[in-house]
């Protein structure tokens, strides 16, 4: 017998006190330092923030692209972890947003997106496919960076 009650039925992703939270991961062939190089250029953040400029990641530096995606670092620690505040135009209030680099075997690095704080299950949707395009588009434009380091290392 279910002892569930019917009231307290969580949709997926709900967490009990912190809204709704999604994360997206993916383990690609370069080094953390490749990953951490990628994530604080220019073209990686037009793919998570988009256009900011004059970013120094340090803790309590605040953002705010001209896409309209705002918000502040809380923890800065490279090569391994990024946890900001992270909203959208339009948002009532900001999420919070963790950047994850988690080493793997040599060569590979495992890239986490987790977003809590989300107000609702159409938004944790909407988020859950942006992570999911900045993960592939992470992928295509770093494919190449190993490629160039072992041409490099024949030339």
């Amino acid at each position: 017998m279910n002892n569930q009650n019917p009231g307290s039925y969580k949709q997926v992703g709900q967490t009990a006190s912190a809204g709704y939270q999604v994360g997206v991961r993916r383990t690609l062939p370069i080094s953390p330092e490749q990953a951490w190089s990628f994530l604080t250029s220019t073209e990686g953040l037009k793919l998570w923030l988009g256009n900011v400029s004059g970013l120094a990641f340090h803790e309590g530096e605040t953002f705010a692209s001209t896409e309209g995606i705002t918000g502040q670092f809380r923890v800065v620690k490279p090569l391994l972890q990024l946890r900001l505040k992270w909203g959208k135009k339009g948002w009532v209030k900001p999420s919070t947003l963790q950047i994850r680099l988690i080493p793997g075997k040599p060569g590979q690095t495992t890239i986490s997106f987790h977003q809590e704080h989300l107000d609702h299950p159409n938004t944790r949707e909407q988020m859950k496919h942006y992570w999911e395009d900045v993960i592939n588009e992470m992928s295509q434009q770093t494919s190449f960076i190993n490629d160039e380091e072992e041409r490099d290392s024949y030339e």
